[in-house]
């Protein structure tokens, strides 16, 4: 695809707009938590056309390989042949944010999937969800995907009033901003990770009658090893009803070494020594 638009949501958060030909070929899924594995050339290398992933793995040497970013399609626009991609973006850190903040209309972009797993239900008694602004564009889409009846608590972590966005949810959801002061990136460990102002927020909520769909997703430390634990463990939330709680991203590592720190955890949880 290429991209079409990019607009300015908030001060730390751009919307990129795909479409063109390579509309028609995108597997759209009825899932709010779609994602996209964005593939960005080193600085430098030109792969030739026609663009093929496999020769590239096959002939390109390890620095020269494409960079994956994983991002959520906030939303798909059949009508205009659009999608819309949201990023969360910290100045000149990082490889995709930048990208966002500055690519012009015409640039070619090349991802796989979309992948996806996750959908309101409509028959839960009530929905719990969090998130940080790197979950924002999935609990903003699982929002819009939900019945007007429904019964809802979410909760959104961002850096200030500045960076709310609007929201369609249903007429009774109860939406509640957190401000940790500063963006992500700028906060000391007194306002991140398990000191997180997300997780006190999430923890001191009302807990409903009833088993709730859970959907958080954010910082690892944050959801993984507090909210995680607590949803599952403290509320009894079954696995069926909370199949979606799952870190976006790790403070302090790119996206390379939270995948690694992912399958590390993956591997000491599934040992015989963590039985």
């Amino acid at each position: 695809m290429i991209v079409t638009r990019r607009e300015q949501l908030t001060p730390h958060m751009v919307r990129v707009y795909l479409g063109g030909p390579g509309f028609a070929q995108f597997d759209a899924t009825e899932d709010t938590d779609a994602y996209v594995k964005l593939l960005f050339a080193p600085e430098g290398v030109d792969y030739g056309e026609p663009f093929d992933l496999d020769r590239i793995r096959a002939e390109f040497p390890p620095e020269a390989q494409p960079v994956l970013r994983t991002y959520t399609v906030r939303r798909v626009d059949h009508e205009n042949s659009e999608l819309a991609i949201d990023f969360v973006v910290h100045g000149t850190t990082g490889i995709a944010g930048p990208w966002a903040a500055s690519v012009t209309p015409g640039t070619v972009v090349r991802f796989m999937g979309p992948g996806s797993g996750y959908r309101p239900d409509a028959d839960a008694p009530w929905h719990l969800l969090a998130s940080d602004e790197a979950g924002l564009p999935a609990l903003a889409a699982a929002l819009e995907a939900m019945p007007e009846d429904a019964v809802v608590k979410a909760f959104i972590e961002v850096a200030g009033p500045e960076d709310e966005i609007e929201l369609t949810a249903p007429q009774g959801a109860e939406i509640t901003w957190v401000h940790r002061g500063g963006s992500s990136d700028e906060v000391g460990d007194d306002r991140a990770g398990d000191n997180a102002p997300l997780i006190e927020a999430v923890r001191s909520a009302e807990w409903l009658e009833g088993e709730p769909q859970v959907f958080i997703h954010g910082e690892a430390q944050v959801v993984m090893h507090n909210l995680r634990r607590y949803v599952r463990r403290e509320r009894g939330v079954s696995a069926a009803r909370a199949n979606s709680i799952s870190g976006y991203w790790r403070r302090g590592r790119t996206e390379e070494g939270f995948r690694q720190w992912k399958a590390d955890l993956r591997a000491a949880e599934t040992s015989p020594a963590a039985s």
